[in-house]
């Protein structure tokens, strides 16, 4: 087995989950109509910005806030939200989920109509594309951010369908490969992983997910670290 050390999601990660009350991300104003407009639903998670905000608690080497209680205002809410902003990596992260959404790119094999010249098919993005990514990260003690494609669709508006986990270890048993995740719908879980099989491009991955029913594909995102976050508490990981 192989762990970045000193990470686990019941002392690393956030203490609570992924569920936020109706409230707006962004409030703009707009001076020339005199009028206030609201931008997005934290009803609908912020899992990106969770996300981001442990590697960024972590990477400074500090614990996070021990609340359970998701914030819905102040210094941590409005970090979690600039987080998740930044998590979505515009325009080339929300690229990277609409393509790989696509109904019409297959879970493996061979790729018809107008994606084939793009790629061959999920199995191959996660094989030959983003695992190497993902094990280089882990290999070298560094956590690895996680875009999980939940659904399959042309509507955009069904992006916030997909989720975001972190990737802090692995097992390879041959070409079954388990991932070991913080998965901010399940705080303080030690257990949560991914499992798919690397056997071939030309088959079923099996992918699966403890903590999520229907998974079809996996990447890893694109990280720049930041912060400190707030209230954070200085500590020294074990190695």
């Amino acid at each position: 087995m192989t762990l970045v050390a000193g990470f686990l999601p019941s002392t690393a990660g956030l203490h609570f989950s992924n569920s936020f009350a109706h409230v707006p991300l962004e409030t703009v104003e707009v001076p020339v109509l005199r009028v206030q407009v609201k931008i997005g639903d934290a009803a609908n998670g912020l899992c990106g910005g969770m996300v981001y905000t442990v590697m960024d608690y972590f990477a400074h080497g500090q614990a996070p806030p021990s609340t359970t209680t998701p914030p819905q205002e102040g210094p941590l809410y409005d970090y979690l939200v600039r987080r998740l902003f930044e998590s979505w990596d515009i325009p080339r992260g929300i690229a990277r989920y609409l393509y790989l959404m696509s109904p019409e790119l297959p879970d493996y094999g061979q790729v018809g109509g107008p994606l084939g010249f793009l790629s061959h098919s999920r199995a191959s993005v996660m094989i030959r594309d983003e695992w190497p990514q993902i094990r280089d990260d882990l290999d070298n003690n560094r956590l690895a951010p996680l875009g999980l494609i939940k659904c399959k669709s042309d509507d955009p508006g069904l992006l916030g369908q997909n989720h975001q986990v972190l990737a802090y270890g692995y097992d390879l048993q041959g070409t079954d490969l388990t991932l070991h995740i913080y998965d901010p719908n399940a705080p303080d879980d030690d257990s949560a992983t991914i499992s798919l099989s690397l056997a071939g491009v030309d088959r079923s991955c099996q992918l699966a997910c403890t903590t999520a029913p229907t998974l079809y594909c996996l990447f890893r995102s694109h990280y720049e670290p930041a912060g400190p976050p707030p209230d954070g508490t200085p500590w020294a990981p074990t190695p």
